[in-house]
């Protein structure tokens, strides 16, 4: 790969020892302060090289393509890139996104279960030929725009549980494999292997169990009809502990050497995306507006947990769900508020309640949480915001994506070299930050906005 853009517009800032995540955010609000004060992530990209690192000291050989619809910023990308990772692609735009860092068509997978005619004809003219379906009408839509496509069958998991079932589900049946494979040899397109996906929401481990043996089962029906299988695809859904990832690991490892061991030539890969991005990505938004509430509009839950003459206050900050906070709309938030001004430990904590900017009555970010009494111009952390959101965001509104600051440690730059990444390849993207100093306006983070 030819590494870092050329026309990168963001920097990195390289931390000596004495500096932390903490004096970063506390040096941006210092500047945004007396600023603007826009909201703001500050990504800690050392975290994606030991999340590498982690990867493959548990999960080796198995490997990693990233979903970049999961955070498309250019640190992310680049690094992840420079760090070998493949991606996975649900659109044109992505494609181009990590074709640009010079990525081969090889380490890129074109995962959309609905594609458009004309991003399939993107992908053949640019060599991207690894996709998956699920479908006839995706099969014939494929063989139309793509004659050297090569498809990953793409089999439903039995992994609905009562946080599932409002979800899409995209996957076909072990019977629908047989009728595809007729297609796909009618049509002349090449079925290359198996991909299923099991979500990070899943309790039930047993689920991968089922889905490889089922996997098994298609690579075996795959033979009838004389496809050479090499690629199997074990999906995404690792939330980025590594207890989960060793949990995984201790339940599939067996059944991978016994279903697709190394003599069978099965090349074996997954899709973790918020394991990469969440944890290395913090968020700092101010509060815009401050009411306090009446109390025949109290949030459900809220009058159980007061006294009768305590204050209910609700706070309305500069992003929200058209913004940052877009998951929220379909999940639940996976982050609570932190406030970033010190308070006494003894301090009155009072119901709570967070609104985007919008005034949207679905623009809630949290319905009710306990906080000191805060006031307009104080700013709220939330940490694990790297996953969903820092893609392609809204313009509801006037909103105003927030700005990103990226930051390493000296310690995870040893690391990306070690691994062998080459220095002088990277180091136009670095400048050194000393500790417990702030930022002046020439010395601050480039941003991407």
């Amino acid at each position: 790969m030819k590494g870092f853009l050329e026309d990168a517009n963001y920097s990195i800032g390289l931390l000596d020892e004495g500096a932390t995540l903490a004096d970063v955010i506390d040096n941006c609000i210092y500047e945004h302060t007396h600023a603007e004060k826009r909201a703001f992530y500050v990504g800690d990209l050392g975290k994606l090289v030991k999340k590498n690192i982690q990867w493959r000291n548990v999960m080796a050989p198995i490997k990693p393509f990233y979903p970049v619809r999961c955070n498309s910023t250019p640190g992310v990308l680049e690094i992840l890139g420079t760090l070998g990772v493949g991606f996975a692609c649900s659109s044109k735009s992505e494609m181009a996104l990590v074709q640009d860092l010079g990525i081969s068509p090889e380490n890129i997978i074109y995962t959309n279960p609905c594609k458009q005619a004309s991003q399939i004809k993107y992908a053949a003219k640019t060599g991207i030929n690894i996709m998956t379906c699920d479908s006839d009408i995706e099969l014939k839509k494929i063989a139309r725009n793509h004659p050297n496509a090569k498809l990953l069958l793409h089999i439903a998991t039995e992994d609905i549980s009562a946080d599932e079932e409002m979800n899409m589900k995209f996957g076909t049946t072990l019977k629908n494999c047989r009728h595809l494979m007729e297609c796909a040899k009618e049509l002349g397109v090449q079925i290359v292997g198996v991909k299923f996906h099991v979500s990070g929401s899943c309790k039930e481990l047993q689920t991968y169990i089922h889905a490889i043996s089922d996997a098994r089962c298609v690579f075996d029906m795959a033979e009838e009809f004389g496809f050479k299988m090499n690629m199997l695809d074990i999906g995404g859904g690792f939330t980025g502990s590594e207890l989960q990832l060793e949990e995984v690991n201790h339940v599939i490892r067996p059944l991978l050497d016994v279903y697709f061991p190394k003599e069978t030539g099965v090349n074996v890969i997954a899709e973790p995306g918020c394991y990469y991005v969440s944890s290395a990505f913090t968020l700092a938004v101010n509060i815009i507006a401050k009411k306090t509430v009446e109390c025949d509009k109290l949030p459900s839950g809220v009058e159980q947990t007061r006294n009768d003459d305590e204050p209910v206050f609700t706070y309305y900050i500069n992003d929200g769900v058209y913004g940052s906070f877009a998951s929220k709309l379909s999940e639940k938030l996976n982050t609570i508020p932190e406030v970033h001004k010190k308070y006494k430990e003894d301090e009155p904590l009072f119901a709570s309640s967070l609104w985007g900017p919008s005034c949207d009555e679905l623009d809630q970010i949290v319905e009710n949480c306990l906080l000191p009494e805060l006031s307009v111009g104080d700013w709220l952390i939330f940490d694990n915001m790297g996953s969903g959101t820092l893609g392609e965001q809204s313009t509801f509104n006037d909103y105003q994506r927030p700005l990103i600051y990226y930051m390493m440690s000296f310690s995870d730059w040893d690391e990306m070299q070690d691994a062998g990444i080459a220095a002088d390849t990277l180091m136009k993207n670095f400048f050194f930050v000393p500790s417990c100093i702030q930022l002046s306006p020439e010395d601050r983070f480039s941003t991407a906005a």
